[in-house]
Parts: structure tokens; sequence; C-alpha cells
């Protein structure tokens, strides 16, 4: 779908990964965010829940060309089975999506809970979804259904109150000779970009942006072939058309009014400004008939709400199928969320980060006066533990059904009776109402360690890097368009290049450590320990795997061996090379650590 060109991509990690120090982590992520003041991202980061709709030839393919299934982004169908341009164009002929309902699309979106829609009106195949004069080969023109959808949806967006969007893919046209990507039927030597953006690519937005009412946004993807002065001249020349529509990073250069974060990727850190994660419901972007895989409605509310804790949007990925059908599992897991949040929206919709970074039991969520706890896991002891609410606490109660709770607040930590059970195991919301000034400790990395729980799992880029440490994002897939985004710990060669995980131990016992790593074979034997409460847990660094632009990342849990933890309150948990020399220990994902009972 939205991925980027592998050379692209790869350079794109390259500059993320830049070296920053502990205190000025979240910099990492930051630097590329946007700082617009567009009027439209109020209603835009007020949303929190946006629907993605992938919807072109590639959805009557369904995953299949000449015999052969292809799994991952069945909008990539064309560049992968190589197809020649006139032969897949031939697929349009047969596409006829009666279908189609754009009522019934608006009206299952609003059940579900989405706040605005964004639709395919050009992917990369190059087919049109919508009446263009600039090309025959769209909708109208090329298949026996002789519909513009686009205007039916716009419509039925604008009767139901929901901002409606176009997906524009600007560069990439695999049907066009001068169009970015389809190197198989045509010479890239002898491409005119220009010539292709002057010719469809400009004036296709054109149209969209003339002929479909208000536009809430318009989601630009895979940028090239101008400079960024021409893409400031494209941007100010279609900001005049439509002066309240926002424009996504995918435009490029930096000129977009919010950004988007790569394919499947949660920041680890609050992000500040507009910004958006993208994921689909199940593999694969556009239709494919075998992808079942589908995100349950619990897996679905908790990245709602792990998105919402760090500051973004949710952009959801929905795939229609050749008839203009949504998947039968889309529609009853997403509904699902809708009653979810009819009942908890009050803590995702118009909210902001949390004030208090994630806990083993969940995360949270603010407004001015209100802090929101969507506890995922309720603690053994029934004693929810918020380290860092100290603000005066007016009342706790249980969203929904207003059951207030009793609450006892320390000088560090406020702790809060649950009840036996809690009506909704997925994701329970705690209202707390506080006065005066609930300091913002989204940023503290100090990781609540309790028996109370499984365990407690530390992410990397958490820790005080010392030395030549650093986190680093890497980027790779399993399989096409699997898109993982991992944020490791690097550069731990000599025994200064210390990481250092600040922990609140809340209950005395034994706890076995577990390192969450990718090594390369080469660095694999080096000696690391681990050091905590004065007690040393030694260990080799052991081989997960090669890494490169083309291979998947490995990672395995080493255990490494079992702490004793006499003493509640702070300690420090260091991991380290033994000995200096220039092979890294590992990449280091994340630390776990396990309660033993």
């Amino acid at each position: 779908m939205v991925r980027k060109i592998p050379l692209l991509l790869f350079v794109l990690c390259s500059c993320m990964a830049m070296a920053v120090q502990s205190q000025d982590m979240p910099d990492m992520w930051t630097r590329n965010s946007s700082n617009h003041t567009h009027p439209g991202l109020k209603w835009f980061s007020e949303a929190k829940f946006g629907l993605f709709i992938h919807w072109g030839l590639y959805a009557q393919l369904a995953g299949k060309w000449n015999d052969s299934s292809y799994y991952g982004s069945g909008e990539w169908i064309m560049q992968r089975a190589k197809a020649p341009a006139a032969a897949y164009a031939q697929v349009a002929s047969s596409f006829n999506p009666v279908k189609f309902d754009a009522e019934a699309w608006v009206k299952t979106a609003k059940a579900s809970g989405f706040k605005y829609i964004v639709i395919t009106a050009k992917h990369h195949e190059g087919f049109s979804m919508y009446d263009s004069k600039v090309t025959e080969f769209d909708i109208m023109d090329a298949t026996p259904y002789k519909k513009d959808p686009m205007k039916a949806l716009s419509v039925a967006c604008r009767q139901q109150g929901i901002p409606f969007g176009f997906y524009y893919s600007q560069f990439l046209d695999w049907h066009e000779p001068n169009g970015g990507g389809n190197n198989w039927d045509f010479d890239p030597q002898q491409k005119d970009y220009l010539a292709y953006y002057r010719s469809k690519s400009i004036p296709q937005l054109k149209e969209l942006l003339t002929n479909y009412g208000p536009l809430g946004l318009v989601w630009f993807d895979m940028p090239g072939g101008l400079t960024k002065a021409q893409t400031q001249q494209l941007t100010d020349t279609l900001r005049r058309l439509q002066p309240g529509c926002l424009f996504s990073s995918r435009i490029g250069h930096e000129l977009g009014d919010y950004r988007d974060f790569g394919d499947s990727e949660v920041p680890p850190v609050p992000i500040p400004g507009a910004w958006e994660s993208i994921y689909t419901h199940n593999d694969s972007w556009g239709y494919i008939r075998h992808d079942l895989n589908f995100k349950s409605p619990a897996s679905l509310i908790r990245l709602l709400s792990n998105v919402a804790s760090k500051g973004g949007n949710l952009l959801l990925n929905v795939g229609p199928d050749g008839d203009g059908a949504w998947p039968a599992a889309s529609i009853q897991y997403l509904q699902a969320v809708g009653k979810w949040l009819l009942v908890y929206g009050e803590s995702i919709y118009g909210t902001t980060w949390g004030l208090i970074p994630a806990q083993p039991w969940g995360v949270t969520t603010s407004k001015p006066g209100k802090l929101f706890l969507h506890v995922w896991q309720a603690p053994d002891s029934r004693r929810l533990r918020v380290p860092g609410l100290t603000a005066k606490i007016r009342s706790v109660k249980i969203a929904g059904n207003n059951t207030p709770l009793t609450w006892q607040q320390l000088p560090e930590e406020t702790i809060i009776r649950l009840p036996v059970t809690l009506p909704d195991t997925r994701n329970t919301v705690l209202i707390v109402e506080y006065k005066g000034i609930q300091p913002d400790l989204s940023q503290l990395r100090t990781q609540t360690i309790s028996s109370d729980y499984p365990s407690a799992e530390i992410p990397a880029v958490w820790a005080i890097f010392n030395g030549r440490a650093t986190p680093k994002l890497f980027t790779y897939s399993h399989y096409f368009g699997d898109w993982k985004h991992e944020n490791c710990a690097t550069g731990l060669r000599q025994p200064e290049d210390a990481l250092v995980f600040p922990l609140e131990v809340q209950n005395a016992g034994d706890y076995r450590v577990i390192l969450d790593y990718a090594c390369e074979p080469d660095s694999a034997g080096q000696q690391g320990v681990v050091t905590v409460g004065g007690q040393q847990l030694p260990f080799l660094s052991l081989a997960t795997g090669k890494y490169n632009s083309h291979a998947p990342m490995q990672f395995i849990q080493h255990a490494v061996g079992i702490i004793h933890l006499d003493q509640t309150g702070k300690h420090n948990l260091t991991v380290k090379p033994v000995a200096g020399n220039n092979k890294e220990l590992c990449r280091l994902r994340k630390i776990i650590l396990q309660p033993v009972k």
C-alpha cells in the first residue's frame, strides 16, 4: 500500500537513526513532527480515529494474477507480478462493483466510531476510481459500472457530518510511461517525470479539489520527481483551490500539515503536533480473498488507546472487494470497537497524550482536569498504583457506569482500589478528576516492577544512554508489506557504553531477567553483564541472524538469570559489555522482568 520504495525507506530509516543522548531521546521521533498551524488541524487532532479505504482494480484481482496467489499488500500486485500495463488495464473490463453503497459504508463507519474517511482516488496502479476527464483509464470510462463512487461517497459523508478525504499517489503510476515505478514496461532512462506531473498528476489533483465539495484532507503518497521548490509550488497551487484542506506529510520535503508515520508504526514516546499511525485491519491494504488475519476487537481497542496515549490519530484501513462489499469480519469487529467507544469515547476523542507514561496495567490519555486510565490488565491485588499522580484528586470512577472508586494519595503515587471484576477486560477506563496542576510525566522513564503482573516489559529506548550507546530505528518486513519498526539500543561496545534502566520496585522477591535482542553472527559470543541491587548476571550474546535492508530482523528472548530484590523502592538495572572491543554486544529491544512465583 503506502510502503516506501526500498531505497527511500532505507535512507529515511538511516536518517531517523542518528545518535542522540538519553535526555534528548524524544527528539529522535519529534525532529520531523509538523509545526504547522493550519486551522484544520483542530478537528483533525480531536478526531483520533480515521477510516482508510483502499479500493481499486486490485480488489477485483483479490490477490491473484495468472493463477499465482500473492500475499502481503494486494494493491502492489501489478508491481509484484510485473504485470504488463496493457494486460493489467484489461482488468477494468470486469470491474463492476454493484454492491457498493455509499450510505451504508458511511453508516458502518459511524457505527464503528470513525471520525473521518480517506479513500484511494488513484493508487500506484494508475487507475482512477472517479470520473476523471484527464484519462480514460478510470471507473467511468473503462468499466461497465459507469458511475462515480467517489461522488456518492463524498455526498454521503457530507450528509452524515464526516470529514472526507482522498488518497492520491502523486508520483508512482505504473500505467503511465512517464509515471514513477514501472521499469518493466517503460525504460526509466526515457521517463519525463515533470511531463507526467503536468499531464496527469496535477490536473487530477485539481479535479479532486474542485469537483467533490470541501475536503478534509488529501493523503499524498510516494513523493518523487520534484524538488522542494517544485513541491512548494504544487502545494501553493492546490491550496488556492481549497485553503481549508489538510495535506499529509507524504507530499514530501516536510511541506505537509501533519505527519504520517511508517506503515504499522507507533512512536514509543508522546509526539507533539498532529500525526497519524496507519494500520490495516488484516495483513493487506487492498483486498485479498485469502487474507483472513483480522485484528480482534481487543487488539484494535488497545491499539487505538495506545496511539491516543502518544498524542496521535489511528488511521485504520479496510479493503473492500471487487463487488464493493466490506469483509464481514471488518464490519463485525469494527462495530465492536464502535460499541466500546460509545461507552469510553470520552477517553479517546479530543484527548491529548497521557500525563503518566505506560504502566504494566495499561496507558493514559488526558483532558484538562481529567486523567483517563486505560486498564488493559488489572493487578492481582486489585490495588492499581499510578506513579506520579500527585494532583489533588476530586473523584475516581469507572467510565460508562460512573461507579465511584476509593483511592489513597501518597507523596509519589496514588493507589486506586479496584473491584473484583471490571466491566471490560479488553480495556476498562477509569476517570480521575482533579483540581490544580498534574505534572506532565509522559517522558518519565522509570518502570514499575510488581509481582501483581505476569511481567514488566521495558523498552530499551527508555534507558539512560551512556558512552556511545544510542537508540536506533530498524525497519524491515518478514514478507511483502508486513512492515516492522523496532527501536533498539545500539553501540554497546565498551564497558562505558552502558544502559541504565530506572526501576520502581513495588514488591520484594525474585525476578527473572530476560533480554530481548537481535545479534549479528559476527558479534555473537560477546560477554555482557546485567547488574541490579548489587547482583550481577553475566551472559554471552547469542546470534540471531544477519540483518540488512532485504532481510528481516530476528530477535531472541534470552533469559540470563534470576535476581532477588529484598528492598522495595528505586533501583537501577544496568546492561553493558564486560570487555571493550569493536564488536557490538547486541541490539537490545527491551528488557523483560518476570516475577518468580
